[in-house]
């Protein structure tokens, strides 16, 4: 590499690069999920990234939006149960979704499955505290009016779904009777 390249190479890069070793990543957990945190890097061209196994019929986020960032989401196994819009989708392994700002969208293991997830937000916005806060507010150690306080700061925007609502009860009446059939 000549010298040009490398000063232009490092006058785009907006922070440096960004290892977690798979025995070092930190891990949140609630009742049925697992968060491990991969990376985060602040900035414009910064992110987010974490992985999350949900076990089976576990929800995963409520409806929401973000105004700034784009989430993505690559389905390592499993199923995934999504909220894009008004519309449900199931999104299953190797499947790719990205959803752009001011896009409803909600998740949850699909009916039935597991789920494990890759997530990516673009930029980041320091989105750790926020998945640190969740897991503190899912096992009862933190109150959710700080969920809701944190908005702004994280980016998330919690709306209400008649869609979701209904996909998840038919989800859980679907769990029920699969139950009372064994």
């Amino acid at each position: 590499m000549n010298e040009n390249a490398a000063t232009a190479n490092t006058a785009t890069t907006a922070f440096e690069p960004v290892l977690t070793r798979h025995a070092e990543a930190e891990t949140c957990a609630d009742p049925s999920s697992v968060m491990t945190l991969l990376g985060e890097a602040g900035g414009a061209a910064g992110f987010t990234s974490y992985r999350s196994t949900f076990a089976t019929g576990a929800v995963g986020a409520p409806a929401h939006f973000h105004t700034k960032a784009t989430e993505l989401f690559f389905v390592i196994s499993g199923s995934l149960q999504v909220l894009l819009g008004d519309e449900i989708k199931v999104l299953n392994a190797g499947d790719f979704l990205a959803v752009p700002p001011h896009t409803p969208h909600a998740f949850a293991a699909a009916p039935g499955h597991e789920a494990d997830v890759l997530f990516v937000f673009t930029p980041g916005m320091g989105r750790f505290d926020y998945l640190r806060l969740l897991g503190r507010v899912l096992r009862g150690e933190a109150d959710f009016k700080e969920i809701a306080e944190s908005s702004e700061r994280f980016d998330n925007h919690y709306v209400d779904s008649p869609v979701w609502r209904a996909a998840l009860e038919a989800a859980k009446a679907e769990t029920e009777k699969a139950e009372a059939a064994r």
